[in-house]
Order: structure tokens, then sequence, then C-alpha cells
């Protein structure tokens, strides 16, 4: 069963929360939220690991991060939208864009944190999440970006019982998710079961805000 799935059986399921039915999302939840802006001196990541709600979850609470943007990357179709994404229509990865500063956290302690963060030796896949949409996957902005990633990897592998099936490659064209993508967890985590049963456990196991 993958998330999507579990959030259309979740609808059916009154919530905790509060009495009153969820109200239906406005046409401005489903416009694409704004390229993240790098202000001068910052840098960009760009991580695939899973569900980006969980991602951009805990790289925003990170001291020096600045943004963390959920998205698309890695595809071929121009301005993709979340349902053919989860089709497998476009070939882009659910990734988050994180925007940093690196005089307070490195590109190295990026990634160290992405590898704290799921499961990379799981090819397409992150628990009940299944389809190449969760791949596991570095974009890489520039050569000094690749070969720190290729090292961090190399450094990562020997904390796994599996080898790590994590690609990296070259940085593409990053499409922004829909506005309700944005913050999701902590706009919906007394909301949505999946914010509580898989994204809450994660936070909690890393010491962040849940």
């Amino acid at each position: 069963m993958n998330r999507r799935l579990v959030l259309s059986l979740l609808m059916l399921v009154p919530t905790l929360a509060a009495c009153d039915p969820k109200p239906a999302m406005t046409p401005a939840a489903h416009v694409p939220a704004t390229i993240p802006v790098v202000p001068e001196g910052a840098e960009t990541a760009t991580l695939g690991g899973g569900c980006f709600w969980c991602i951009e979850a805990a790289f925003r609470q990170l001291d020096g991060v600045i943004s963390a943007t959920s998205g698309y990357m890695g595809g071929q179709v121009k301005d993709p939208t979340y349902e053919q994404v989860c089709d497998q229509a476009t070939g882009h990865a659910e990734v988050v864009q994180v925007v940093f500063d690196p005089r307070k956290i490195s590109y190295e302690r990026v990634l160290a944190w992405f590898w704290e963060l799921h499961d990379p030796t799981t090819l397409n896949r992150q628990g009940n999440d299944e389809g190449p949409q969760y791949r596991s996957v570095i974009f890489h902005h520039s050569e000094a970006q690749r070969k720190i990633a290729e090292a961090s990897k190399s450094a990562a592998g020997k904390n796994f019982d599996q080898p790590i099936v994590t690609a990296i490659t070259k940085a593409t064209q990053f499409y922004p998710a829909e506005n309700y993508h944005q913050n999701y967890y902590f706009e919906n985590k007394t909301k949505n079961g999946y914010c509580k049963y898989v994204i809450e456990p994660k936070l909690k196991k890393l010491k962040l805000e849940h």
C-alpha cells in the first residue's frame, strides 16, 4: 500500500482533532510554490529520500538552513503535478531543495543528515512508499558537490548492512511542489495518520521538533 492510497483511505476516517469535516482545499493550494531564493553566499542542496514531507520537516529545523522546499527533479515532463509524479508518468523524484548557509552548516553536514533521514539501501522504496519517485538520490549543483557526495556516500556505506543504492547525478530543473505540500508535516500532523505513524517517529529518533 503506497502513500497515495493511504491518504485516500484516511479521508474516509473521521479525524480525532475536530468534529468538523476537513474543508476542501482552495485552488491556491494546488498552485506550485515559488522557487526558493538563494541569498548571496548561500548554497543549494537537492536531495531525494522517499517522501518529501519527512525530509523537509527535518531540514527546515536545522541551524544554518535558510529554506527547505518540497518539489520534483530528474524527470522529462515540464511542470509536473503531484498526481503525475505519483503515477510514475514523468520520471521525477520527490526531492527537497535545501538552501543553506555554508558558514553555519557545511554541505558535508547536510549530507550526514540525509543519510540519517532515510534508508539509502532500498531501491525505489522507503517503507510502504514504493516507486521510482521515492528513489534515493543526490542531485549535485557543482563538481565540488559531486566529489563531496561521492566521498560522503562511501563513508556512510560503513554504517549500513546492505550496499547504498543512492544515485548521484547532476541537478536539472527543480519544480516546486504544490503549496499544500510545503511544511506539510507541521500543518497536518494532528490530521493525517501518515504524519503521526511514519514521520513523527523519525523526528523523535533524531531529537527534532515533532
